[in-house]
């Protein structure tokens, strides 16, 4: 099984997302993506929220670790420390390729997370909930 790291940052009752348009298709994502051979989840969120976001980001905490399409999704939430956000520059901001789709760094306010596809559902479920009943102590863990 392979691995995706991902960061949840909230800022003023909204959260940072990854707004896709791939194959016909629109949704968003959690910042984040997959981590490299050698690297830890913490290194992968951290890099990818640089490449993605152009943000400096220290890790607070793991929320949950979620089985999706065959991969474990690590989520941390995190703190944004430095950078500009908008300012990526990973590949698929850079160059983005046509099969690949379209990488747009947006706020989303959380009122709307679940009215909007937002992938996957399930972590965007426990978002909302935490946000009302509080982070959890230890993080929860959900089998595909």
């Amino acid at each position: 099984m392979s691995y995706r790291a991902a960061i949840l940052l909230l800022q003023d009752n909204k959260i940072a997302l990854i707004e896709r348009h791939r194959q016909g298709l629109h949704y968003f994502s959690f910042p984040g993506g997959h981590v490299d051979e050698g690297e830890t989840p913490e290194q992968a969120a951290i890099r990818e929220t640089k490449e993605e976001l152009g943000l400096d980001v220290m890790l607070k905490k793991l929320v949950a670790r979620m089985g999706w399409q065959g991969k474990w999704q690590y989520y941390y939430l995190a703190e944004a420390t430095g950078g500009d956000f908008g300012t990526g520059t990973g590949e698929e901001m850079r160059h983005p390729k046509p099969d690949k789709g379209t990488y747009s760094p947006t706020w989303m306010p959380v009122s709307q997370l679940l009215a909007q596809p937002v992938k996957p559902p399930q972590m965007a479920e426990l978002v909302v909930r935490f946000i009302k009943e509080g982070w959890p102590e230890e993080p929860v863990i959900i089998p595909e």
